[in-house]
């Protein structure tokens, strides 16, 4: 009976200590911003474990303008749509919308929908009222969330050989196969195999939603425009990463908005960073989104740093958004 005992509590203590620290898992792709033909500019054509946080950076100078409306005398400030002083960035911390998730199976097609659903309610509501205080135009994005998938404006979705969920600017809407996020395509193994919480492909979505933030308030358009002048492959990546690692730390801001109500514990903010540490740019991909350590980093950074300006990837160093 002692060495029954004695065998047991080892093999608890093993078990324990691997739920800690999970075995390395395989990659896992990043939503991706959809390759598309962007809006041109107004003023010119277009054709595991813990990771350090990047250093804080500072609010940016308020170096806009304002501008009279003719038609009504009121005056209005002008936006400023650049990388690294853009409006948006006067955003500070998001406000604290209830938002309840229901309890849901993440294998469930039905049940994923309607959660990704309601939530996308909770993030407009979110960023409605932060965006139009500093003078952004609000509009929320659409969604087309099915079992298989389909196709869109912006292409198949998921693409050809992926799982992930993404946003087209074109029509602005959110696309997802809730069977592909879960579950997995092909040999893409779904989110599923990194979390079963919910609240881990919640996370993507947000992410997905930072794309419709940096939509409307013109850094998707700089970005593009910063792109098509970019000379080399690698400088094109590089912008690429800075705006995918920005809308993870989107993200992380709106996963903190509503911590409290969905609610998110400290056991499940914890499991969060751990799911976005194990994201993004594995050996074998494109170098498009950020390694996987600087994936979970930006999203921590938007949660525990909660302000617009601290998601300024355009103003971080290089080695935090590799």
């Amino acid at each position: 009976m002692v060495a029954a005992v004695f065998v047991l509590l080892v093999i608890g203590s093993a078990a324990l200590k691997s739920a800690r620290h999970p075995d390395p898992i395989s990659p896992v792709a990043l939503p991706t911003y959809a390759p598309y033909t962007p809006i041109p500019y107004p003023t010119r054509s277009s054709p595991h474990g813990t990771t350090r946080t990047p250093t804080s950076v500072t609010p940016p100078r308020d170096t806009s303008s304002s501008q009279v409306d003719t038609n009504t005398q009121t005056s209005r400030p002008s936006l400023n749509t650049t990388l690294t002083g853009n409006t948006v960035y006067r955003v500070g911390a998001l406000p604290r919308v209830p938002c309840h998730a229901a309890a849901t199976n993440i294998f469930n097609d039905a049940q994923l929908k309607s959660l990704i659903l309601k939530t996308g309610q909770c993030m407009s509501r979110t960023w409605s009222p932060a965006l139009r205080k500093t003078g952004i135009a609000f509009a929320p994005p659409r969604y087309a969330i099915t079992a298989r998938g389909g196709r869109g404006a912006c292409g198949d979705f998921p693409q050809r050989g992926s799982i992930v969920p993404y946003y087209c600017p074109r029509n602005t809407t959110i696309y997802a196969s809730t069977t592909a996020l879960a579950r997995g395509r092909g040999d893409q193994r779904g989110y599923g195999s990194l979390s079963s919480w919910h609240g881990a492909i919640i996370g993507m979505m947000a992410h997905e939603y930072g794309h419709h933030v940096q939509q409307l308030s013109g850094l998707a358009n700089s970005w593009w425009g910063k792109t098509l002048d970019a000379r080399s492959q690698s400088a094109k990546l590089a912008l690429s990463r800075k705006y995918e690692l920005q809308a993870n730390c989107f993200s992380g801001m709106w996963m903190r908005s509503v911590a409290t109500s969905y609610p998110i514990p400290p056991a499940r903010r914890a499991n969060l960073f751990y799911f976005f540490s194990n994201v993004g740019d594995w050996p074998g991909y494109p170098r498009d989104h950020g390694t996987p350590a600087n994936s979970g980093r930006w999203f921590r950074q938007g949660y525990e740093r909660d302000k617009a300006y601290q998601c300024n990837t355009w103003l971080a160093p290089a080695s935090s958004t590799s």
